[in-house]
């Protein structure tokens, strides 16, 4: 039976480790193991044996920020386990550090001979992903280096350089060869009777182009006790509702987590900062519209991710054509990437700028901090980025010459450029996709609000009243439009998008739901669908579903046509509560909720199936879904936005 991983989470770094505090180096898995900073894997085998044998598990690692197990030397049930092993793990910044405590359980002394392999492939994470796809890297080559008190890997090709030194205290007694590349470190430790011998292992990452000085971590307590303090400092001050002690349990751990989803970032003027990351283990990078969509579900909470990610987007918005992938003047870029498959051009992410939905939902963060905070100085010091974000909406992005904003399809990067971003996330009823342009709804609802927004910063902050006058207008416009086009009498409810002839994609999708919270329905519109989405072929009993059941192209394990997103949900009841459907909003919130209670985590997972509550009374998981992830722990403060502690 294969070891389940459990995440080790801090900024740019993560370990993913199985039951026994291992890594075993998979590749092709779901979720490989291993110690990742910055895309690349700096630790791909970390194996612990005692006189050559692995021991059994006593009580396996668990998700708790730290990981801790217990255990004790194969052997017959008679015979009592001479010797039990403690080991404990942490992350910090680029690094990794273990202690291992061994206690005799015998009256007598003991030399036992404990031995860690370790290895380091530096494999870029879009190799390990399971899709089948290959990367030349000609020229790469991989050394070692033993050192007193342990050994360093390194990594070079081209202009790339990378390593990972490890240390130990005790240092080993010999450092071996393995016949694999990789090296195993022994100890030969004599333990009195009923006495304790303690092993520390630290493991540093230096990911190319890291010019930080190295700071070595003292052990896992220290390393936790430090991110531990970071976190509550996140947490702290935040009001929980008392009468809901599982909505309370659920906000206190996405808090907790985004605390440790925080990653280095770089302001405008080249200021340090700290943004939400998409998740672990694919995705701890700067997605726009994660980020963004994270911020915006904690401004009234902490204000402080937004200010940061409106500072990093600004910083990488696109100034011309060309350069990077799909840049156009004034675009917010989608997703940035530090590995080296990304250095060298093998996937199109360093900058890439693949996303409809990035630039408005950066104005409608920008308003929405102004309003909230009453801080008129990111509006003001962001005026240009800003304008040059209306801009690519009315020109590049389409409101202007086809009324509503446009993507097609990238080869070799995005299929989709919203939200629903998966081949075939976008289709009619019966599956059928889309080809040439798309027009998708919740897009347009960002536009309409960011439009409207920003024509309230250009009035309050800017004093440009010929500019707000302006947006205003074209957001009305827009509305217009839209309510023209996009509805389906017969369904009574708009459609999904709109193909590059006009034509509805028909699919009844739960975007909709984002036409509530940005307000671009009228109200009669509005009320007609907040209804409509608890009906039971959306709503599964867990939340509404991203495709209504009963539809050919519905599928319950599907990423976008039939599964459930908390951070939609948390859309949907936000959207829900501003056109005054509380009871329903309610029973979304509840949905989720009563999901994260049934974890012992308290932590609204990526996604769910879209299986109903009604014949699986406890929510299915998602196969591929992270295991961390901003949106979903910022969904929490969405729902307790939009219910309060109802």
């Amino acid at each position: 039976m294969t070891d389940r991983h459990h995440l080790l989470v801090h900024g740019a770094t993560f370990a993913a480790v199985g039951d026994r505090g291992d890594i075993s180096g998979v590749r092709g898995g779901g979720s490989p193991d291993g110690l990742f900073v910055r895309d690349a894997r700096h630790l791909s085998r970390w194996q612990l044996t005692v006189d050559g044998a692995v021991p059994e598990v006593l009580t396996p690692v668990a998700d708790d920020g730290t990981a801790r197990c217990v255990l004790v030397p194969r052997g017959a049930r008679p015979e009592p386990p001479a010797h039990t092993l403690f080991r404990e793990q942490a992350v910090g910044d680029s690094s990794f550090v273990e202690t291992v405590r061994v206690t005799s359980n015998r009256p007598v002394p003991t030399t036992i001979r404990l031995a860690i392999t370790a290895d380091a492939d530096f494999a870029d994470q879009f190799e390990l992903r399971p899709d089948h796809r290959t990367y030349v890297k000609a020229g790469a080559l991989r050394s070692r280096i033993v050192m007193d008190d342990g050994i360093e890997f390194t990594y070079r090709r081209a202009e790339w350089r990378s390593c990972t030194t490890i240390t130990a205290d005790p240092a080993p007694e010999a450092v071996e060869e393995t016949g694999t590349g990789a090296r195993r470190l022994v100890w030969a430790l004599e333990l009195p009777p009923h006495g304790t011998r303690e092993l520390v292992l630290r493991v540093m990452a230096r990911p190319h182009g890291d010019r930080r000085a190295l700071r070595v971590p003292r052990d896992p307590s220290a390393t936790t006790a430090q991110l531990s303090a970071f976190e509550a400092e996140f947490v702290e001050g935040v009001a929980f509702p008392t009468g809901w002690p599982e909505l309370s349990a659920a906000c206190a751990r996405g808090l907790t987590d985004l605390a440790a989803l925080q990653i280095p970032a770089t302001g405008p003027d080249g200021e340090e900062l700290r943004v939400p990351a998409g998740g672990a283990p694919w995705y701890l990078t700067l997605l726009a519209r994660d980020a963004l969509l994270t911020s915006l579900f904690a401004l009234p909470y902490r204000p402080r991710p937004a200010a940061a990610t409106l500072l990093a987007l600004a910083a990488t918005q696109a100034t011309g054509a060309g350069g990077a992938r799909g840049a156009e003047p004034g675009k917010i870029v989608h997703e940035v990437r530090h590995g080296e498959l990304a250095h060298f051009g093998q996937v199109p992410y360093a900058r890439y700028y693949g996303s409809v939905d990035a630039t408005p939902l950066f104005l409608v963060l920008l308003g929405a901090y102004t309003e909230q905070t009453g801080d008129p100085a990111p509006a003001r010091r962001l005026e240009p980025h800003a304008r040059a974000a209306v801009g690519w909406m009315l020109d590049h992005g389409g409101l202007t010459s086809r009324g509503y904003l446009v993507y097609r399809a990238d080869e070799g990067g995005l299929a989709n450029q919203n939200w629903k971003d998966s081949p075939g996330a976008i289709c009619c009823a019966d599956g059928t996709r889309p080809s040439g342009a798309v027009m998708a709804a919740g897009a347009q609802g960002y536009a309409y609000d960011a439009l409207r927004r920003t024509a309230w910063v250009a009035r309050t902050v800017w004093a440009d009243e010929t500019y707000a006058a302006l947006l205003e207008q074209a957001a009305a416009d827009l509305r217009d439009r839209f309510q023209r086009d996009f509805w389906m009498r017969e369904a009574a409810f708009p459609a999904l998008a709109l193909d590059g002839e006009g034509h509805r994609i028909d699919a009844l999708a739960s975007d909709a739901g984002h036409l509530l919270w940005t307000g671009l329905l009228d109200k009669e519109f509005g009320e007609v669908v907040g209804r409509r989405l608890l009906e039971p072929d959306f709503f599964s009993g867990w939340g509404v579903r991203t495709l209504a059941c009963g539809q050919p192209a519905y599928h319950p394990l599907s990423p976008h046509r039939g599964s459930v997103w908390p951070h939609d949900n948390a859309l949907i009841a936000l959207g829900l509560a501003r056109y005054g459907l509380h009871d329903e909003a309610r029973t979304v919130a509840h949905a989720l909720i009563d999901a994260t209670a049934l974890s012992p985590a308290h932590r609204l997972p990526e996604v769910l199936a879209g299986y109903p509550r009604t014949t699986h009374p406890e929510p299915v998981p998602y196969p591929h879904a992270c295991t961390r992830e901003s949106r979903s722990a910022a969904a929490a403060l969405a729902l307790l936005t939009a219910v309060g502690g109802a």
